[in-house]
C-alpha cells in the first residue's frame, strides 16, 4: 500500500469486523530518535493465541467476503523493510492492539498519508462506533475523540452533511498544524 493510512483503514475494518463499538489510534513520530509509530486498539471480541499465530499468514482470514488475508502480512513487510516490527496483542472478550514500529527516516517507508478520509470513512461504517485519534509529532500533538463530539451534537449524528464537512476540516487543520510545524526540522534531518 502506498500510504500507512491504508493499512490503518485495513486494520480498523478488521476491528469493526470483530465487533468493537470503540477504537483508539495513536500515531506517534519523533524525529530526535527516529521512530514512527502506530498503535491500534480495540474493544471487539479478541482473538486466541492460536489465531494471533496464524493472523500474519496470507492465506488465512476469518472474513466471508474474500478467501485470502494481505492486509497484516503487507503492513508486517512494509515495517520490517523499514528497520520496525509489528506486534499483535489479544485476548478472547479483552479485545486486541496492534503495534508497528518503524525507522522514521527509512528510504522506504510510505507516507502516513489521508488519515482525516480514513477516520470519516469510519463515521460511515453501518454500526455506530467511537474512535479517539492521537497523533504526536516531537512532542506536538493533536487528540480528538467523536464520543466527545457526540456528546456536544446530542441528537445531530456525526453522518450528518454539514457536521461531517466540519469534521473533515477540523481533522485536516489539525493534521497540518503538526505537518507546518515540524517542516524546519524535517529539512535538516
Amino acid at each position: 500500500m502506498k500510504e500507512l493510512s491504508l493499512h490503518i483503514l485495513d486494520i480498523i475494518q478488521n476491528s469493526i469486523e470483530a465487533g468493537a463499538s470503540k477504537i483508539e489510534i495513536n500515531i506517534e513520530e519523533n524525529l530526535e530518535t527516529d521512530l514512527f509509530q502506530i498503535e491500534v486498539s480495540d474493544n471487539g471480541k479478541g482473538m486466541a493465541a492460536e489465531q494471533i499465530a496464524r493472523i500474519l499468514d496470507p492465506f488465512y482470514t476469518t472474513r466471508k467476503t474474500r478467501h485470502i488475508g494481505l492486509g497484516l502480512p503487507l503492513f508486517l513487510e512494509a515495517c520490517r523493510r523499514c528497520e520496525g516490527d509489528l506486534k499483535i496483542r489479544s485476548k478472547p472478550g479483552s479485545g486486541t492492539t496492534l503495534q508497528a514500529v518503524m525507522r522514521h527516516s527509512h528510504i522506504d517507508r510510505a507516507p502516513l498519508g489521508d488519515m482525516p478520509s480514513v477516520l470519516i470513512t469510519i463515521l460511515q461504517s453501518a454500526k455506530p462506533l467511537d474512535w479517539m485519534y492521537h497523533h504526536r509529532v516531537n512532542g506536538e500533538e493533536f487528540r480528538l475523540d467523536s464520543s466527545e463530539i457526540r456528546r456536544e451534537l446530542e441528537d445531530v449524528p456525526l453522518t450528518h452533511p454539514k457536521v461531517r464537512q466540519w469534521l473533515m476540516e477540523l481533522l485536516v487543520e489539525g493534521e497540518s498544524s503538526l505537518d507546518l510545524k515540524n517542516l524546519p526540522q524535517r529539512a535538516k534531518a
